[in-house]
């Protein structure tokens, strides 16, 4: 579940303010894909001239603005990752006990990971878990997509659990990505569902490329 470590650093809201119509990206940086997702979030997937020839990079923003940064290699581990609501930053450890392999879930069907990030701000979290192709494909605005199952558990650095979550995400093999599906996160301060499949795909130079603005689910109240 390559996008998992997103779901609980939404901390506090970030104050709305005015913003342009499109998501300026850095300089050196080219973006092919806008996902409007049906939770009220808008993803910008972008690669940049700097980095590995197999590393992309995402955005992520909902109603207030920017929530989330991240890069992935070819392999979609999380080489790094910044919360704007929180303000943490975390990167990937120089050698996992069990990389992800998208490449692996891909040939046999399911990939078991275990590995760290490593936050100035919030210490050393463990990721433990598994992927799975369920063998069932689905078309979203003419995308195929395949979908997973995942089960997932993080930890702290002395080893308690932080979270778990369970559900079904999709995988594109041609952008080598993960995209949201459904599923239900466990704290210790209880569980809840969540969903935020994607509704559609919009290429460069179509209306809504990096759109700055979410339009699927929002203003509706989320416990």
């Amino acid at each position: 579940m390559r996008i998992a470590v997103g779901l609980l650093c939404l901390a506090g809201p970030v104050m709305a303010q005015e913003r342009p119509a499109t998501f300026s990206l850095p300089a050196g940086c080219d973006a092919y894909l806008t996902v409007q997702s049906e939770s009220c979030q808008v993803d910008h997937h972008f690669t940049c001239q700097a980095d590995p020839a197999d590393h992309q990079r995402r955005v992520s923003l909902d109603e207030t603005g920017l929530t989330y940064v991240g890069e992935i290699d070819g392999e979609t581990q999380w080489i790094s990752s910044f919360h704007v609501n929180s303000g943490h930053r975390e990167r990937l450890e120089a050698a996992p006990a069990e990389p992800a392999s998208l490449s692996d879930l891909i040939a046999t069907g399911v990939d078991d990971y275990d590995f760290r990030t490593l936050s100035d701000e919030i210490g050393t979290t463990r990721y433990v878990g598994q992927d799975t192709l369920t063998g069932r494909q689905i078309t979203i605005d003419g995308v195929t997509l395949d979908e997973t199952s995942y089960d997932i558990t993080a930890f702290d650095a002395d080893g308690n659990e932080i979270w778990s979550a369970q559900g079904n995400e999709f995988i594109n093999r041609n952008w080598r990505m993960f995209l949201s599906g459904t599923g239900t996160v466990t704290t210790p301060n209880g569980s809840f569902e969540r969903a935020n499949r994607p509704v559609e795909f919009i290429y460069p130079g179509e209306p809504g490329f990096l759109s700055a603005s979410p339009k699927h689910g929002c203003g509706v109240a989320i416990s």
